[in-house]
């Protein structure tokens, strides 16, 4: 018989830190700004479905006539100053957070392949008809600036794979402008594979088609999910050839261009930081730093002479939150340099990203990443390391006892973590209230499910399916990841255990089971089913991407549609041997499946 007593916590779903401190958690749930919402609460109603009827009850006066939405960077370019040199020619940027630089058409034909109503309406205001036109073609493919647009491009930094990369900055990417919807919250619009600009390096500033399909279907299927993260608005392919070297193996192809109309609060990151302090441009890091928490930290005091300790404080909660976050939903971010972590605690900067399929805290989707140093279970610890990189740019501008009070928050970030993680895999399981026993029920779990190989997605979701009395019967013929997982000798045991814990929670059995389908999806954006819909692409039909859109809107209800897809299915044998390469977000299949690292 298992004693849970007698066996050591199986800490997998935490990172591999283990440096014991006090948590200090620095987020006040009153404050509204505080992206660390409770998921569990959250989910209630789908996500979707709150969406859809918001928009559906108030769909007049949207915007019929594209000569009518403005958007301007003129609040950045007020702000801070500009490149003193215009045009896109590749040079290094000192003292200025942005650069002048227009966007390079795409080479027609062009074809609008894909569009998320709900951001072009519910966010941009905009009617889903405008799309339709040529001119709403020309704007979003770089073809045709937008009224009062001046397009810029951000100068940052960033450590890469741990070490200081240097300059990096947008280097096919266009930030057309800032737009204020009538709820009053601002976005800023970016286009991804506009062309080349001054941080291009040797690259050409394009976009190819496979990339753009992974950033517009996996940035919105993320927001569905409830994780904070950069939204994308539409996506257009053209027929230009863009050279791709996928593995850097001189195996060089031709491949379609593609922009992708992407929006988020700010796209400010880490590296943005960074890149002032290391060339000591201590000023305009100041100015940036200032600028950023008036704009996006309205709960800290602009007059505060601590005001860089509370906004590295709420860096550090909300990075914890969102890391737990991505874990909670398996997801692997692939590319976690400093460069790719937004200052607002949002997922941006979709590469060689996906969704781990069988439970494997070493899962790797980036070719590039030999090391495996950003696996799935590594990510927290990446996390720490970012957020130390991020006190190191802070430091020139703290006092003596500000850095010790940071360096005092930083050592927060385990417990806060532990502790978000911990509450997230609670109502996974649907457990309410505190037992000592949690911590053994979700850490067993997780480790049965690694020896077993169970699906990490489909496990959550069938335990939210299935009531205790049908646990209890053991009938998994219909639950192939259940069922995967019983085959572990000490399943059983667990389940015993597991059930116990549930009867405590009295008259919550059906509730236990909605409330458990509104946090687990049953379809999240598997690698399998992102490169079906890319061959499919590739032979001009998106009739899959568009399924894969609708569907993954909706994650957590059960669809039809989805049904027939095989989307909640077991995966294909084929789905095993694919992984991702830092080119343009590449995909291809390998002659290895993925090697567990361990």
């Amino acid at each position: 018989m298992w004693h849970l007593g007698e066996v050591p916590l199986f800490a997998v779903v935490t990172a591999t830190i283990v440096t014991i401190v006090h948590m200090q958690d620095f987020c006040q749930k009153a404050d509204f700004e505080c992206q660390s919402q409770d998921l569990s609460a959250s989910a209630q109603q789908p996500l979707s479905q709150s969406v859809n009827s918001r928009w559906n009850a108030s769909v007049l006066n949207l915007i019929q006539n594209l000569d009518h939405f403005r958007v301007s960077n003129e609040k950045l370019m007020g702000a801070f100053p500009i490149d003193e040199m215009q045009g896109n020619s590749v040079r290094t940027v000192k003292n200025c957070i942005f650069s002048e630089s227009i966007p390079t058409p795409l080479k027609g034909p062009l074809r609008l392949v894909a569009v998320s109503k709900d951001v072009i309406e519910g966010l941009l205001d905009l009617d889903m008809a405008t799309t339709q036109s040529e001119t709403f073609l020309q704007y979003v493919s770089g073809g045709r600036r937008l009224p009062e647009s001046q397009p810029l491009t951000h100068r940052y930094g960033g450590h890469q794979f741990g070490y200081w990369a240097g300059q990096l900055g947008d280097g096919r990417a266009h930030l057309l402008g800032q737009y204020t919807n009538r709820k009053g919250d601002t976005w800023e619009l970016q286009l991804k594979g506009s062309g080349k600009t001054p941080y291009s390096r040797s690259g050409d500033g394009r976009a190819v088609v496979r990339s753009s399909l992974r950033e517009f279907l996996g940035s919105e299927a993320m927001h569905f999910l409830g994780v904070p993260t950069s939204r994308a608005a539409c996506l257009v392919v053209s027929e230009e050839p863009v050279l791709r070297d996928q593995f850097y193996d001189g195996n060089v192809k031709t491949e379609r261009g593609a922009v992708v109309l992407r929006l988020a609060k700010s796209w400010f990151r880490i590296g943005s930081l960074e890149i002032l302090s290391q060339s000591k441009e201590l000023d305009l890091l100041r100015k940036l730093l200032n600028f950023v928490i008036e704009e996006h930290f309205p709960s800290i005091q602009t007059n505060d002479p601590d005001k860089y300790l509370a906004f590295y404080s709420r860096v550090v909660n909300d990075t914890a939150h969102l890391i737990a976050q991505w874990m909670s939903v398996g997801f692997a971010h692939g590319v976690c340099n400093t460069d790719n972590f937004s200052l607002l605690s949002i997922t941006i900067d979709y590469g060689p990203f996906g969704f781990m399929e069988s439970y494997n805290p070493s899962f790797v989707p980036n070719t590039s990443d030999d090391e495996g140093r950003y696996s799935v279970g590594e990510q927290a610890s990446v996390g720490l390391f970012n957020l130390e990189k991020l006190l190191d740019a802070l430091r020139p501008i703290l006092t003596a006892g500000q850095q010790r009070a940071a360096e005092t928050v930083l050592k927060g970030y385990v417990d806060i973590y532990e502790t978000r993680i911990h509450h997230l895999f609670k109502a996974k399981l649907g457990l309410l209230g505190d037992d000592v026993e949690d911590d053994y029920i979700i850490a067993f779990l997780l480790k049965m499910m690694e020896d077993t190989q169970a699906d990490f997605t489909m496990v959550f979701r069938e335990l939210s399916e299935f009531s205790a009395f049908q646990l209890h019967n053991h009938n998994f013929t219909q639950a192939w990841a259940l069922e995967d997982l019983s085959s572990h000798g000490l399943f059983p045991d667990w389940l015993s255990v597991y059930l116990q814990r549930l009867h405590r929670q009295v008259h919550d059995n059906d509730v236990r089971q909605a409330r458990m389908k509104g946090v687990n999806p049953r379809y999240v954006l598997r690698n399998w089913m992102a490169q079906s819909a890319i061959k499919k692409a590739e032979r001009n039909d998106f009739s899959e991407v568009e399924l894969l859109h609708r569907i993954l809107s909706s994650p957590f209800a059960i669809q039809s549609s989805a049904e027939a897809a095989g989307y909640a299915a077991r995966p294909p044998k084929w789905a095993q041997t694919l992984k991702i390469s830092c080119s343009s977000g590449s995909m291809a299949v390998e002659l290895l499946p993925l090697i567990n690292r361990t």
